[in-house]
């Protein structure tokens, strides 16, 4: 891949699977019930119903996030006890839940001036702090509503992060950062099939510890494959 110098050198990241182990909003929910309201995971059976409204469609992915929300940590909820459970979080995903590789890797690019962004489904009151403690540099990520008094609401504002959502936040943070397609070289790491819309958009895709489905499609298209861990 031949990139020129005027270029702007982007290294966009997907998060859970990722850089990270295991996926981290159930880790996180759990994490903050048990500092927030500690009796709310008398509530953790009622998950199995809402999956179960999920895998047959009554629930699409961005309601079960809210739903578990609710259920998890309640509505609305104080967003600077939020932002300290966020911090220590971070600490518990860098002590075991990210791979070594990949921060070995984020730390490369970082020095040879590649512009680092986290684009997740996660929201980002809660990978922000991780995200800055990894040296990104931007983070594109399902966001929140808050209400008058600048609580978090089990809401999500605007579009879940995902597939085609995930790929029209990327445009849209390019636009609102001036830049053009045609001067950012963006290299894209994701583990899942459901960000095939965003490496089909960048400029060079690397299937990152993928899905059987995306090593296949990545074979299909010559992306380059790699594993961590």
């Amino acid at each position: 891949m031949l990139w020129t110098v005027a270029m702007t050198k982007i290294a966009l990241y997907d998060l859970d699977k990722t850089i990270t182990k295991r996926p981290t909003y159930m880790s996180f929910l759990l994490h903050a019930a048990w500092r927030h309201e500690r009796w709310r995971l008398f509530f953790l059976p009622g998950l199995l119903f809402l999956f179960a409204g999920y895998l047959v469609r009554a629930l699409n992915r961005g309601t079960l996030k809210e739903r578990m929300h609710d259920m998890l940590l309640g509505s609305p909820i104080d967003a600077d006890k939020m932002a300290q459970i966020a911090e220590s979080f971070a600490e518990v995903m860098l002590a075991d839940n990210v791979y070594p590789q990949a921060r070995a890797r984020i730390a490369k690019e970082k020095a040879a001036g590649h512009r680092l962004v986290l684009a997740t489904a996660s929201y980002g009151f809660y990978v922000a702090p991780l995200a800055r403690r990894l040296g990104f540099d931007d983070v594109i990520a399902t966001r929140v509503k808050y209400d008058e008094e600048g609580r978090i609401l089990a809401e999500i504002d605007g579009e879940n992060c995902y597939g085609e959502a995930k790929l029209r936040r990327v445009e849209a943070w390019a636009e609102a950062e001036g830049l053009t397609k045609a001067d950012i070289a963006v290299r894209f790491y994701s583990d899942s099939q459901t960000d095939v819309p965003v490496f089909d958009w960048s400029t060079e895709p690397i299937a990152t510890n993928p899905t059987t489905r995306l090593r296949n499609i990545a074979r299909k298209n010559g992306w380059r494959i790699i594993a961590w861990g």
